[in-house]
């Protein structure tokens, strides 16, 4: 049971970690989980290595609150900045680790699910950047299908249609769970012969719907490529003879990562329009979860330090209402 999962290495999750380290938490009861190779992936690849990482951003005040700040520099000293921060706080990151699923307990705390793993937290940071983006297939899809062949059921309704899922673990099984529910016949393709990525309730609820013949299961399936349908809007290719080609209505590719604001709303915290609510703290409709950095900056974004103040705020409120600290 940790105290404290954080999703995301990015300033925000970084600063989070040094945050809780100050606070009087233990090194082993925290954790940063990436989908990155490495720390920090937008200012690596978004930020010109010449140029100047400013303190005031679009006009924000340059104060910090908490533990990291950080003045006029370059990208590199920046990155170096982040690096001493987790050698010195001893913060311990799993890289190269995608989260899939943050789930509420009955008894207040989390499961965090991931793609290596699960993990049991008494409170939970998401610190993700605003340029997540879900995983991608190594065939190509048509321009003329994009709006058919998509990555999630949170950008339109799919409704009285033939839908193929592809994907094998817990988003892919409550996406074809969610979508048999509102009427539409779903068929289930996973490229392996056994689930070995699901949780227990979401790969027995999808066996059953498959027991009654809901949601046919097409194991040990690969799929090389997508085509305009004859009879159905698109034409799914298989590898394997036995599958051959097949047409769908729509195609759903539950392959992992998701957009940032898909994630966050497979959640169920509340949103105000297209922006996650968030309250004192940065803590979300969700007790015990919050959102810091770029995603709870709203549209006009935020800078690095407003990052770290974020972390700072977060943590002052988890202190006082969840863990034993002090800030």
């Amino acid at each position: 049971m940790y105290d404290l999962v954080i999703i995301g290495a990015g300033p925000a999750g970084i600063s989070m970690a040094a945050e809780a380290r100050r606070s009087g938490i233990s090194e082993d009861k925290i954790i940063i989980l990436e989908k990155s190779e490495e720390h920090s992936y937008s200012i690596r690849k978004f930020y010109p290595d010449q140029k100047l990482v400013t303190a005031n951003y679009k006009g924000q005040a340059a104060l910090c609150k908490g533990v990291m700040c950080l003045t006029d520099t370059s990208k590199q000293e920046t990155l170096s900045l982040l690096d001493q921060a987790i050698e010195s706080y001893k913060i311990n990151v799993h890289y190269k680790e995608t989260v899939y699923k943050i789930q509420k307990q009955t008894d207040g705390t989390f499961v965090i699910g991931s793609d290596k793993g699960e993990y049991a937290s008494k409170t939970c940071v998401i610190a993700i950047g605003m340029m997540g983006k879900p995983n991608k297939p190594d065939w190509s899809i048509p321009s003329e299908l994009r709006s058919d062949v998509v990555f999630d059921i949170t950008s339109q309704k799919i409704e009285n249609c033939e839908v193929l899922v592809i994907g094998g673990g817990d988003s892919a099984s409550e996406y074809a769970q969610y979508l048999n529910q509102e009427g539409n016949k779903v068929t289930f393709s996973y490229r392996k012969n056994e689930f070995s990525r699901m949780n227990e309730i979401n790969r027995d609820s999808l066996l059953e719907l498959s027991k009654r013949g809901d949601v046919p299961l097409l194991l040990g399936s690969n799929v090389t490529g997508v085509e305009p349908g004859t009879t159905k809007t698109v034409k799914v290719n298989f590898q394997e003879d036995e599958f051959g080609s097949k047409e769908y209505d729509k195609v759903v590719l539950a392959l992992g990562g998701t957009t940032p604001k898909n994630f966050l709303a497979l959640l169920n915290i509340d949103f105000n329009g297209d922006d996650p609510i968030v309250k004192d703290g940065f803590e979300t409709s969700i007790p015990g979860l919050f959102l810091i950095g770029d995603l709870s900056a709203g549209r006009k974004g935020g800078s690095i330090i407003s990052a770290f103040n974020s972390s700072h705020d977060a943590m002052k409120k988890i202190c006082d209402s969840y863990l034993t600290c002090e800030l």
